[in-house]
């Protein structure tokens, strides 16, 4: 039975990815923010509902002692590591001229370091032949996003770090991607006051040539297939899934 390893598996893409994987057999160890509101038994649940086992773990990825004890979890539970999944991530709005110092190194600190320690940690445990993931996101990663400044900047480096960990891991046999999502009806696309919110995510969806959001279950079909046989060529790559909103005619 293969393993995966996921961050930010309470909620959103993380859960729909867990899900996924319970329904093709493999077995998954969430990670999940202590101070997040989610419920990680909900995801625990879902995926014994789907035939799968879960080891749901707290761990911050600011702190690479965490994330070791994370990965070190999995081999445990499972004795291997197949799969490394980098989706936890911070998304907070704020002003270029009103940003803090702090608030520019905690973004980063999540959203891009996370990557970094979450993909340092599994490589060391990690199956010769296995694969990673980490999600970046259109802002940052295809466009930029007014009051975003930190957190565009994040996502975009994402896809350059999963690039640089798919040469140095390519002579193991493990794949290195990034995923870019659109716009995903999710806990942090709903937050009205950092993102979108409900009557944002509609509105935005009429610029979007497929007319609708994307669904998480959409994404973590993406990522498991980008982690499965099936992908077994695709490696440094960073690949869009937004119902064609980048690509669309500007008129």
């Amino acid at each position: 039975m293969k393993v995966a390893l996921i961050t930010g598996a309470a909620s959103g893409i993380g859960q729909a990815l867990a899900v996924a994987y319970a329904q093709h057999g493999v077995a998954v160890v969430g990670g999940y923010f202590p101070g997040d509101p989610h419920d990680p038994r909900d995801t625990e649940h879902a995926v014994k509902e789907a035939g799968g086992e879960c080891l749901m773990q707290p761990v911050d990825v600011t702190s690479a002692e965490q994330v070791e004890a994370f990965a070190q979890s999995a081999i445990k539970r499972f004795g291997r590591i197949d799969f490394a999944i980098a989706n936890a991530g911070l998304l907070r709005a704020a002003p270029l001229t009103e940003m803090r110092d702090d608030q520019w190194f905690e973004m980063l600190d999540v959203d891009l370091s996370g990557v970094m320690r979450t993909f340092r940690a599994a490589a060391r445990h990690m199956s010769d032949g296995g694969s990673m993931v980490a999600i970046s996101s259109i802002a940052g990663g295809v466009y930029g996003w007014e009051n975003h400044t930190h957190y565009s900047a994040a996502k975009a480096g994402v896809p350059g770090l999963c690039r640089a960990v798919a040469m140095e891991l390519a002579p193991r046999g493990i794949r290195c991607n990034a995923v870019i999502p659109g716009l995903i009806e999710t806990p942090q696309s709903l937050d009205a006051v950092n993102s979108l919110g409900p009557d944002g995510l509609r509105r935005a969806a009429e610029g979007i040539p497929l007319k609708r959001v994307g669904r998480p279950a959409e994404i973590a079909a993406l990522i498991r297939f980008l982690t499965s046989e099936d992908a077994s060529y695709i490696t440094g790559q960073a690949i869009v899934a937004d119902g064609g909103l980048t690509v669309r005619w500007p008129g």
